[in-house]
């Protein structure tokens, strides 16, 4: 099913991407939940699906980890059901994604589609990263408070909670209608009838996130083995002079001005996710006659859901990082490249072209056999 975003994208990422908060009334019309609760209820009963519950309590909440095998015990209302990762498993939603595709694929963190009750909700609290949320079924009306200093909710510092805050946004959102929060804006949701919900996170790395994984490509490429080295001057038995302290600063300065390492470490991390894919590896394995034939009857390839297949510009080689992997092709151009990572499909002129060169082709191949892309039936 078609959803179409009503918004002016320039004006929104000029005047409010990453700096305030937005309502936008009315962001899909006609909007047709792409699952039901019975589905989701379905989706949290598998163990290899992220999902929890909150419990809300008068001035905290409390989670049960799935999967759930009942959800009789919870009643009518006072609680809500949270299934991360929801576009990894369900083909339905890729439309809905692709309809926020104006932000870059290496900052999207998953769909998390909730299913709450009256009185549903977990509090006023504070997220690091950008969110969409997107109303389905049912209402919910939400409060969003200016950026500051908010003390923990009873001044307890294990709590996620924050003191309550003055709404700067008030508001009962209804089926279509998308509420935008940068990360740093408080924020509380509050159930009035059986809900259905949809959370689209958008993450950048933080500095911890990046130097880890400086330091695991280290370790496991068996790089980064320089030693300092320099003249013994201006150390005296018990202090580390400046000059010293600047000189092993430039060691890591180094690491990141090298690109071919920087690079690669970027697009590893850059394309990996959070919750685990969706990957079926194939079974049996497709032989390269095979999968020459099936494209050369026109069979469309597509990417699993939540797959990134990243480029990065002006990348010293001609590559692609998928799921944490670099790809090395042979003889490939940017545009190409440019044309595989930003298209969800494969249409079969595009994987004619890498079949047409034996190293591009053996690396297709391993896509499929890997699961990462697979024939699609209603693509042909």
């Amino acid at each position: 099913m078609p959803y179409s975003l009503n918004l002016d994208i320039p004006a929104f990422l000029q005047h409010y991407w990453q700096q305030k908060p937005l309502v936008i009334k009315g962001a899909y019309s006609d909007f047709i939940d792409p699952l039901s609760p019975d589905e989701l209820a379905g989706m949290a009963m598998e163990a290899e699906i992220s999902s929890r519950i909150v419990v809300t309590k008068a001035d905290d909440w409390h989670v049960d980890q799935g999967p759930f095998e009942d959800f009789a015990e919870y009643g009518d209302s006072h609680w809500q059901l949270l299934v991360q990762a929801v576009n990894h498993y369900l083909p339905q939603t890729d439309e809905l994604m692709d309809s926020l595709r104006f932000l870059p694929d290496w900052r999207l963190d998953d769909l998390m589609v909730s299913f709450a009750t009256p009185q549903g909700g977990v509090g006023p609290h504070i997220d690091n990263y950008d969110v969409f949320i997107l109303q389905g079924e049912g209402r919910r009306h939400w409060v969003v408070g200016d950026k500051g200093n908010y003390k923990p909710r009873g001044n307890n510092p294990q709590s996620p909670l924050v003191e309550d805050f003055e709404p700067m946004i008030d508001v009962v959102l209804e089926p279509g209608d998308l509420l935008y929060i940068p990360p740093g804006y408080p924020h509380r949701g509050n159930t009035l009838e059986p809900s259905m919900s949809y959370s689209i996170g958008y993450r950048a790395p933080s500095q911890q996130e990046l130097f880890g994984e400086v330091a695991d490509f280290l370790l496991d490429h068996s790089r980064g083995q320089q030693r300092f080295t320099s003249a013994i001057k201006e150390d005296t038995q018990g202090q580390v002079s400046l000059s010293t302290q600047s000189g092993m600063a430039q060691l890591l300065t180094a690491l990141i001005e090298d690109k071919s390492t920087y690079n690669d470490i970027l697009g590893r991390l850059l394309s990996q996710n959070r919750f685990d894919l969706d990957i079926s590896p194939s079974d049996p394995a497709y032989s390269s006659e095979e999968l020459a034939k099936l494209i050369a009857t026109d069979n469309h390839l597509s990417r699993i859901g939540g797959l990134k297949v990243l480029r990065l510009e002006q990348d010293v080689q001609p590559r692609l990082f998928i799921n944490g992997e670099a790809w090395l092709f042979s003889e490939l151009d940017e545009a190409t490249l440019s044309e595989i990572a930003n298209s969800k499909q494969l249409s079969p002129q595009l994987a004619t072209a890498l079949c047409n060169n034996q190293h591009n082709a053996a690396i297709l191949l391993d896509w499929v056999n890997q699961g990462l892309y697979y024939f699609d039936a209603d693509e042909a």
